[in-house]
């Protein structure tokens, strides 16, 4: 009978995430630190509206505190609406009560009837009016934590300009598509967030110029995004698009090329070129040496500790952690999560050595960090921190203790937009944990939760949403859900095909599970043919002397003694053999042994 494989789940990291800095004004500019402030000025010297509503974060307890007066909501006729002079009045209102703290609802009513104005006295011209207070509106839906309920208003928004218009139109177009693209990615919808960060950066190329420092600016915030999906490519054409542009505008050893080059080693890190990664913030720590930032240099010693653990150099790895370590004892305290982040790293790097005990130590060490965090501490921080180090757990085969402390980490995220991507991956994990330790009905709920939650955010096309579903698919056979599984196996590979193509080892490994379950289903010819395509693919990259091959050959056979059959197949030529066979060691292993013992009757 056909074993089964269960195809790995990515490992825990924090990935990059794009979140609007917090604002408390509804005008300004755009801060972004430590990323550099994304902005394009108009040309012209007549004022352009501001679209700083676009990057204010939401906050769970925004208009706390000490209230300052405001005026009571006032009435307003409907008929006064055409009056010229309302919608400033209105939208000024709405500002005021932004600032003071009062009511958002308020704040909002004031700036839909400010809109509602400005759209009658506009007519069908095109008005910026309304554009900027269309932003103030999904703003303001932002800030309640409605980001479902902005996109309508800032689709709008964009709609409003006219591009023939001059530099103002383009200035308010560019800041509704980036606002749009915030918006969708609070959603956790990236796809739909690259899509609209991207018209803003080809309408802000257009009027600026390919070579504008403020294009590098949105370029360097677009591969971000890319990271965050795991684009690799296109990230790293922005990014050194945005590394050019600064070379020919910035001072030498600039700031902006620091920051440059860190994301740049994230993306060659991603990619496995480790020693382009090592070069890259080598460059980036001169420079913050230079400019007297000792904890961004730290930041870096951190990332160049994992360049040389990932190549097994594992003294310098550690001399640098602990470099880093001194630092921010030293300028934020022991108990800081910055430190707990390095004790994660050196307990990973204890385990890889073979020294538990020391590795549990560090773990230690951070898990009673995280358990008094300091004030400040964001729920990100000991939420990924905790994820961690139940990975390090997971690794040296303790996965109840694994499992509590991803229950934790779900325990200290709030069920907001801003933190639903971190609780889908820490939800997946838990439903390998509770697989691994045999609680298969719980598992099988906690994939069920991460589907429903990938499904709604339209990120139903990525790789990890194929793994999900094949780990859905095991979780739904230890309950003998057959046709269920079968259905979920059959979804996964058409996912992993395209994401990975059809020679992937995960995607072969889905291929082994649906034979699998076709043959417990009693469809003997569909598994058949499935493992046939699979052992052709095995001989080809393995060769037909690899164990792997001979136990792909021994389930066919026994399927095909079942049907009366035997292989059909071209034989493999010596030469084809070796020269299959002649680098087995550069070959990716699946990363979970396939299971030899499902109990169904053939």
């Amino acid at each position: 009978m056909p074993g089964l494989v269960s195809v790995k789940t990515p490992p825990a990291s924090t990935p990059l995430r794009v979140f609007p800095p917090e604002n408390s004004q509804c005008e300004g500019s755009r801060n972004e630190s430590p990323r550099v402030q994304r902005r394009m000025a108009s040309p012209s010297p007549s004022p352009s509206p501001s679209t700083s509503t676009s990057r204010v974060r939401p906050s769970p307890d925004r208009g706390s505190g000490k209230k300052k007066s405001t005026p009571e909501k006032t009435v307003i006729d409907e008929s006064s609406l055409d009056n010229p002079d309302l919608g400033p009045f209105l939208l000024k209102m709405a500002r005021d009560t932004i600032a003071s703290g009062d009511s958002p609802s308020k704040a909002l009513d004031f700036a839909i009837r400010a809109a509602r104005s400005f759209e009658r006295c506009a007519g069908s011209e095109p008005s910026l009016d309304l554009a900027m207070c269309l932003h103030v509106v999904a703003a303001i839906h932002c800030s309640l934590g409605r980001f479902e309920e902005a996109v309508p208003f800032l689709e709008r928004a964009i709609r409003v300009p006219d591009l023939e218009k001059g530099p103002d139109h383009s200035l308010a177009m560019f800041s509704g598509y980036m606002q749009l693209g915030d918006t969708h990615s609070m959603l956790g919808q990236l796809d739909k967030s690259i899509s609209a960060y991207e018209s803003g950066l080809k309408i802000q190329t257009e009027t600026l110029g390919q070579s504008d420092p403020r294009v590098a600016e949105t370029c360097r915030y677009l591969a971000e995004v890319h990271v965050q999906a795991l684009q690799f490519d296109e990230a790293e054409n922005l990014c050194t698009k945005t590394l050019e542009i600064h070379g020919e505008h910035s001072e030498p050893a600039s700031l902006e090329e620091a920051a440059d080059r860190r994301l740049m080693a994230i993306i060659c890190e991603a990619k496995g070129d480790y020693e382009a990664a090592l070069e890259h913030l080598v460059l980036a720590s001169m420079v913050m040496i230079a400019n007297g930032q000792d904890n961004e240099v730290a930041a870096i010693d951190v990332s160049i500790g994992d360049i040389y653990l990932s190549l097994c150099r594992f003294d310098e790895a550690v001399f640098s952690y602990q470099k880093a370590l001194t630092v921010f004892k030293s300028t934020k305290g022991d108990n800081h999560p910055s430190a707990a982040s390095v004790f994660i790293r050196l307990a990973d790097l204890y385990y890889k050595t073979g020294k538990l005990r020391e590795s549990k130590s560090y773990c230690e060490n951070a898990l009673r960090i995280y358990a008094k965090p300091l004030p400040g501490s964001t729920p990100e921080e000991i939420a990924n921190g905790l994820t961690e180090i139940s990975a390090i757990y997971e690794a040296v085969n303790e996965p109840e203790e694994a499992l509590k402390l991803l229950q934790k980490a779900m325990k200290s995220l709030e069920d907001i937009p801003a933190h639903r991507s971190t609780i889908t991956g820490i939800e997946a994990q838990m439903g390998v944990m509770l697989y691994m330790v045999g609680r298969y009905r719980e598992a099988r709920a906690s994939f069920e939760s991460v589907v429903a939650k990938l499904r709604a955010s339209g990120e139903r096309k990525t790789a990890f949403f194929g793994i999900v579903l094949n780990q859905m698919g095991l979780a739904c056979l230890q309950l003998y859900k057959i046709d269920e599984a079968a259905e979920l196996f059959e979804e996964a590979r058409g996912i992993l095909e395209q994401e990975y193509g059809p020679y992937h080892l995960d995607t072969l490994g889905v291929y082994s599970n649906l034979a699998a379950t076709y043959d417990a289903m009693g469809r003997v010819e569909d598994a058949i043919e499935i493992l046939e395509y699979i052992l052709k693919v095995r001989e080809e990259k393995l060769g037909t002397a690899n164990p792997e091959v001979d136990d792909e050959k021994r389930r066919l056979a026994e399927l095909l003694k079942q049907a009366g059959r035997v292989r059909n197949r071209k034989g493999k030529s010596l030469e084809n053999l070796l020269g299959s066979n002649s680098n087995p060691q550069g070959m990716k292993k699946e990363g979970t042994k396939r299971w030899s013992g499902f109990g169904f009757k053939t």
